[in-house]
């Protein structure tokens, strides 16, 4: 870290008093304290405060996976690896006995792919940052990696650098952040990965020839503020040299000041190292967490990846999505939200329609979401689907709900409300609702009487309680 190198002095050595005098105090103007490559420095590291305030992300699985859009992203391992029947039998009869799964590659087109739309379509979902896969675990890298030769972008399929054009879209276009996905291992890399596996990962080759000088091309190249690691491959983080790769990102990268990752950075990593914490596929605990978390999951219930197999009951409902972001939301987390596009770089009507609706019923009750905070209760205990959030500054604590009561009035178990100082508004409508205490706790608020035509949004609502506690 430069700042904190002594000045070079002209002459003859100073006394140390002097030269002690001339360096900056750690956390001055000349920048903190630079991180230790051990867990314990980089994970007292605080988390940029861009990324709790954001709340909303969306993630983009696009990959060769994307040509044979059959089951799953997962496609390659399934056919070749597992010898599914469905995947066997799904290419023994639509393509050539020798044809392999090389072979998709110049298939991947991406004909269609219009980065400036989309950045458009990103914007009108309300996502505060998005996250492309740069390379998923088949190696295929979306950018013209110097260490992916006949297996990128650039070279074979596009013949295009698609995180450049999508980074410039998101960045001129939108107020999102942009961040990539980067996956560590690669299922079938020849045959460096391969014999450090059988070597139990004494041998380091694939680390230090392919992954980490791919990694800091794509931090350098394209500087993401989110770089999301995956699949390990069941190494420790000392095969990948995770903690020194950090470092560096934390203290000399580009991005160094506003960089978020996560806790994926080898095995026994996860939900106990790193930036965020993800802890699987799909979490969402339903209770506050001590540590900030993401809720990554899939419009798709079975796939990250596209899929020409999937059914209208497979996608989750914008009800469903808009029940994840509120109970996401109020324990502490962040939803990232996954889309597949296809082979050819269009993004599918069901997908557009799912982005639009959150982008609308964002609009209305944003926010009850976009820098809130965790309040002293998530949920209501008398109402169900009933999620809490705040803003401490503004005496702010919102509810949402879920389902509209067919009474016309809302109880709610929690809020300790005080006669005269508290106001309660329903977002989108604006007059002062008309409340009055409960017995033991909390207060019953009469609803708007509204036709379906006068409702400010659908799939849930949020009231502003004023001076509560």
């Amino acid at each position: 870290c430069e700042a904190m190198r002594a000045p070079k002095l002209p002459g003859p050595a100073l006394p140390l008093l002097i030269l002690v005098l001339l360096l900056p105090p750690p956390g001055s103007a000349g920048g903190p304290a630079p991180f230790d490559p051990t867990w314990e420095s980089l994970d007292a590291r605080q988390l940029p405060a861009w990324f709790d305030k954001a709340k909303f992300g969306i993630f983009i699985h696009w990959g060769v996976f994307s040509v044979p859009s059959f089951g799953s992203e997962w496609f390659w391992w399934y056919w070749q690896k597992e010898k599914i029947p469905a995947y066997v039998d799904f290419m023994k009869n639509n393509y050539p006995p020798d044809f392999t799964y090389e072979d998709f590659g110049p298939l991947f087109t991406a004909k269609f792919f219009d980065a400036n739309q989309w950045a458009d379509i990103l914007q009108a979902s309300g996502a505060k940052y998005v996250v492309l896969t740069s390379k998923h675990h088949e190696g295929f890298t979306l950018w013209g990696s110097e260490y992916s030769w006949n297996w990128n972008a650039v070279d074979v399929g596009p013949k295009r650098d698609i995180i450049k054009e999508l980074a410039v879209a998101v960045r001129n276009r939108t107020d999102l952040r942009f961040g990539l996905y980067y996956s560590l291992f690669e299922w079938f890399h020849p045959p460096l990965f391969l014999e450090d596996e059988s070597s139990l990962f004494q041998k380091r080759q694939y680390p230090v020839s392919k992954m980490l000088p791919e990694l800091y091309e794509l931090v350098n190249k394209y500087q993401p503020e989110v770089l999301w690691a995956d699949g390990d491959g069941g190494a420790p983080d000392t095969y990948w040299k995770s903690l020194d790769f950090l470092a560096w990102l934390y203290n000399e990268s580009p991005v160094r000041d506003t960089v978020v990752t996560n806790d994926r950075w080898g095995a026994g990593s996860i939900c106990k190292h790193g930036g965020y914490y993800t802890c699987s596929d799909r979490y969402n605990p339903g209770h506050l967490l001590p540590h900030k978390w993401e809720n990554c999951m899939t419009i798709d219930k079975f796939s990250w990846g596209y899929r020409r197999n999937a059914g209208i009951s497979d996608y989750l409902t914008i009800e469903e999505l808009v029940k994840q972001l509120v109970q996401t939301v109020s324990c502490g987390g962040n939803l990232l939200m996954n889309i597949g596009p296809t082979q050819d770089g269009t993004i599918s009507a069901i997908f557009k329609e799912r982005l639009k609706q959150m982008g609308i019923w964002l609009k209305v009750n944003g926010e009850a979401i976009y820098e809130t905070y965790a309040w002293r209760s998530q949920n209501d205990t008398v109402t169900p689907d009933v999620w809490y959030t705040s803003k401490p500054k503004d005496k702010l604590v919102y509810a949402m709900f879920l389902k509209w009561p067919i009474s016309g009035q809302l109880f709610l178990a929690q809020p300790k409300a005080t006669l005269g100082a508290t106001k309660v508004k329903l977002l989108g409508h604006g007059q002062p609702l008309h409340w009055t205490p409960l017995k033991e706790n909390g207060i019953k608020v009469d609803l708007p009487q509204l036709t379906i035509h006068q409702m400010p949004c659908q799939w849930g609502w949020a009231l502003a309680l004023t001076n509560v506690t």
